[in-house]
């Protein structure tokens, strides 16, 4: 029975590894109350919320400044951490959280299924060749997410702020100049270094399910997300096959040199949206105008040659 016990609890740890950024909107009006969840769990379920103490920095860059937030605006809904921001001028927005490192001890089996199941495909390929799959392990994790939300029209150039994370995301083009069919770039950091041959999984969520889902069982994105690599320079490439709001996240892990340790691990994801919000609105709307002015020239011509 206790074993049973045991390998339920390690069994929703591994569900709750991912964690994400998810403003209730990624296009918000300026000047403005908005609510960010802290997501961690999948990508539709929060599996529990995190404390205040383990948070490292909590920070908002918009307009050229980085603005630290107190863990005060934080609140708690269910199993999901909230934090509630107002936002200030037009401009491309960044947010960012970073936790403290947790250690953790798994046996053998425990921890290959969550390297399958994370994705952690090196180590776990490293375990297979060594014949080291019967290997418990104690890891030390922390986990550095970002999200970036466009405010108002005007575009800024926040989106490629480094906020100093162990290992973070950082685009190499506005993510809001992006179309479908689009290809996005991003340089992967660890230690403000470029990240090589580091595995990486793009993933998509369409308008009505960013929204969080809270049913157990649907959340297929983590299933449906697309492997790619970062290149000799650290950068990864990401083709937008659909409007939506878009992830990537990686999960960096390496063998630890310190005592009782056997690895460490970085994780990284970062959220923004492509293909709705006030901009494509506003393109809209001056195809309507644009058609209608059209139209009328169209219709002056005819009456003035029938007159």
């Amino acid at each position: 029975m206790k074993k049973i016990i045991i390998l339920f609890i390690v069994g929703l740890i591994l569900m709750s590894h991912d964690m994400f950024l998810k403003p209730e909107g990624y296009y918000l009006d300026e000047n403005s109350e908005a609510i960010i969840s802290l997501v961690n769990g999948t990508w539709n379920l929060s599996e529990n919320s995190i404390d205040r103490n383990r948070m490292i920095d909590v920070s908002i860059v918009s307009n050229g400044t980085r603005n630290r937030i107190d863990t005060t605006n934080w609140t708690d809904k269910e199993n999901t951490t909230l934090l509630h921001i107002e936002t200030g001028s037009a401009g491309t927005y960044v947010a960012g959280v970073s936790t403290y490192s947790r250690n953790f001890k798994m046996e053998a089996k425990a921890f290959n299924d969550y390297l399958e199941h994370d994705g952690v495909l090196d180590i776990l390929d490293w375990r297979k060749e060594n014949s080291a799959l019967e290997e418990d392990a104690n890891e030390r994790y922390s986990k550095h997410v970002k999200s970036i939300f466009q405010v108002g029209e005007k575009r800024s150039d926040d989106y490629k702020k480094s906020l100093g994370y162990p290992i973070e995301f950082i685009p190499l083009t506005n993510p809001y100049d992006a179309s479908t069919g689009d290809k996005l770039s991003f340089k992967l950091l660890r230690d403000n270094v470029p990240l090589t041959n580091q595995l990486v999984y793009h993933g998509t969520a369409h308008s009505h399910e960013h929204n969080h889902s809270h049913k157990k069982g649907d959340d297929h994105h983590h299933h449906d997300a697309i492997k790619l690599k970062t290149n000799a320079q650290g950068i990864v490439t990401m083709k937008v096959s659909e409007e939506g709001v878009q992830y990537l996240r990686t999960i960096h892990m390496e063998f630890s040199k310190e005592e009782g340790l056997t690895h460490e691990s970085n994780w990284a994801t970062i959220t923004f949206e492509v293909g709705h919000g006030h901009s494509h609105d506003s393109k809209r709307l001056y195809y309507v105008l644009g058609a209608i002015v059209l139209l009328s020239g169209i219709l002056y011509m005819y009456q003035k040659s029938t007159s």
